[in-house]
């Protein structure tokens, strides 16, 4: 059961731990989610299209390109938080179809009772791990794939390998985008590797984090989106240069310089993403 932690809030246990909702006093409608301490999502109930966070904003960005503006698109999101992108996507592309796999179904019942999602919006949220869900869709469904899957606050080692994006390519349309957010340290281990392992599978790929995250003196989110046909990389540069927080574009020799030497992660050899240092949130 839920309870008033403070004005605004609400704490309540979740299949993966404890969930805590606060609410801007300012602005009733605007949100934050965290899950055992760590931030995940922040919402507007009334302006969904308002991203508080900056890997939602460059994940957004991605939104944004892949298709002219307002076309509806075909969307599966891994990992549905308080599915700030989801209503996002419904905001600003009417008429999408949106499918949601969360593996936390007491997280899902939360959210839609505190945060409901839009009326008339085409959402459906299951309760399902993420890669039992992609090997048990049929292919060629999807514009777009935007994982966003998190185990407290690392990515699930069985979400990084070649196994599990091969399937997850195979759910797209021709010219379909993935698109994943990642959170790295220094060396951009656990990036560059999952970077060599999408080159095994799309012709183009690209990366977009803060200058200081891939120089390796913070940690911090690292976007990356991948397609078999050209990716509007301009754009992103463009979206991601003009941002608060700015980010920096990789992609092409740049790219192909920052994951020299990094190995295909296979389900043999892949490991969960690294734990943030302590103190960061």
């Amino acid at each position: 059961m839920g309870r008033q932690k403070r004005a605004g809030g609400i704490v309540e246990q979740i299949d993966g731990g404890v969930a805590e909702l606060h609410s801007d006093d300012g602005r009733p409608g605007r949100w934050t989610l965290l899950v055992d301490g760590y931030p995940q999502s922040a919402v507007d109930l009334d302006d969904p299209r308002r991203l508080d966070f900056e890997y939602m904003r460059r994940l957004a960005s991605i939104v944004d390109g892949v298709a002219p503006a307002g076309a509806p698109l075909s969307v599966l999101h891994l990992g549905g938080g308080a599915l700030t992108m989801a209503r996002y996507v419904a905001a600003t592309r009417p008429g999408s179809s949106q499918r949601v796999v969360e593996l936390d179904a007491a997280l899902i019942a939360l959210v839609r009772r505190v945060l409901p999602l839009p009326r008339g919006a085409d959402i459906r949220v299951r309760a399902m791990d993420a890669r039992a869900a992609v090997e048990s869709m049929s292919g060629g469904r999807f514009d777009l794939v935007i994982a966003d899957v998190y185990r407290g606050a690392r990515v699930p080692a069985h979400l990084a390998s070649l196994e599990f994006l091969t399937a997850a390519a195979a759910l797209l349309r021709p010219g379909g985008v993935y698109t994943a957010n990642l959170a790295d340290g220094t060396g951009l281990a656990f990036a560059r590797g999952q970077v060599a392992t999408l080159r095994q599978l799309y012709a183009d790929v690209c990366l977009l984090a803060e200058p200081s995250v891939l120089r390796g003196r913070r940690f911090g989110n690292v976007i990356l989106a991948a397609s078999a046909a050209p990716l509007p990389v301009a754009g992103f540069a463009r979206t991601g240069a003009a941002d608060p927080f700015p980010a920096r574009l990789v992609h092409g020799a740049d790219l192909d310089r920052l994951v020299a030497g990094a190995r295909v992660v296979t389900d043999a050899i892949a490991t969960e993403s690294p734990a943030p240092p302590a103190g960061i949130f």
